[in-house]
């Protein structure tokens, strides 16, 4: 007599052991596959400029990606229904990138920073009211210490959209400062005394040449504004300096530095 259900049994377990072995197959070349990508990736990263650290990203993303894929394609090779998986692996993907999306912006706007190269590590710039030399580029923020000696970290997502100021790219800055003299002070007096100043002062470059205008006329004295440049590390000790040599330099030549006075007159009441 024919065993009915013993034939569906070894039907099932056939079936069973074709798609073992199917996805088995599946499975070996997808690995294989995922090791010749991910080889050829970094073949092209290398060939690009991008940072160490954003190649390290990209490689670490792809990876995830291909492998992930290998699991999805494995599973639908043993029969399983991944639609519903794939509808709430999809669901959970929103909802983590809507309860992230500071974090995410600020992945996004460190990687703009890292492959743009708006300032390095050493470099002084200003952002968003804040300035400072940058100590640390993460994916999350930017680390500064400002010029008091604190530590402030900016968002990068905030960083990538605002205007940067870079005071190191250049390999100088310029050194405005501004005096007033007197106004019965000799016009050529006065910028004698601010040159003479300048040459007294360390540091300060000769290309391009510095440089001294009259340029406002104010209540109490005229100002005068000298123009100099030196390179970005010896900025600040050379802007004292200076200042330092344009007192002694005014006091020489006897020009005054005005400041504001007040007059006082004592009138005396008429005797009733």
């Amino acid at each position: 007599m024919f065993d009915l259900n013993g034939a569906l049994e070894r039907f099932a377990g056939k079936l069973a052991l074709e798609n073992i072995l199917a996805a088995a197959l599946a499975l070996l070349a997808c690995l294989l596959a995922v090791r010749l990508l991910l080889k050829l990736t970094r073949r092209l990263l290398r060939r690009t400029k991008l940072e160490e650290r954003i190649q390290r990203y990209i490689l670490m993303l792809v990876k995830l990606l291909l492998y992930t894929l290998t699991v999805v394609f494995t599973a639908g090779t043993l029969g399983i229904n991944m639609t519903s998986l794939v509808a709430l692996l999809s669901v959970g993907s929103l909802g983590v990138t809507l309860a992230a999306e500071d974090v995410l912006g600020n992945v996004a706007g460190g990687l703009v920073i890292l492959s743009s190269h708006p300032f390095t590590i050493g470099d002084f710039i200003e952002s968003g009211g804040v300035s400072g030399t940058v100590e640390e580029i993460s994916l999350n923020h930017t680390k500064l210490t400002t010029p008091d000696g604190l530590t402030a970290l900016l968002p990068n997502k905030e960083l990538a959209a605002s205007k940067v100021v870079n005071y190191t790219v250049l390999g100088r800055r310029r050194i405005v400062w501004k005096m007033s003299a007197a106004y019965n002070a000799p016009t050529e007096t006065v910028k004698s005394a601010c040159i003479r100043a300048v040459e007294a002062t360390e540091h300060i470059l000769s290309d391009p040449a510095p440089s001294v205008y009259l340029t406002a006329f104010g209540e109490s004295g005229i100002e005068f504004t000298v123009y100099c440049w030196s390179s970005a590390e010896d900025f600040w000790t050379t802007q004292f300096a200076l200042a330092e040599n344009l007192r002694r330099e005014f006091a020489q030549a006897g020009v005054e530095i005005p400041y504001q006075k007040l007059d006082v007159r004592l009138v005396e009441e008429p005797k009733k």
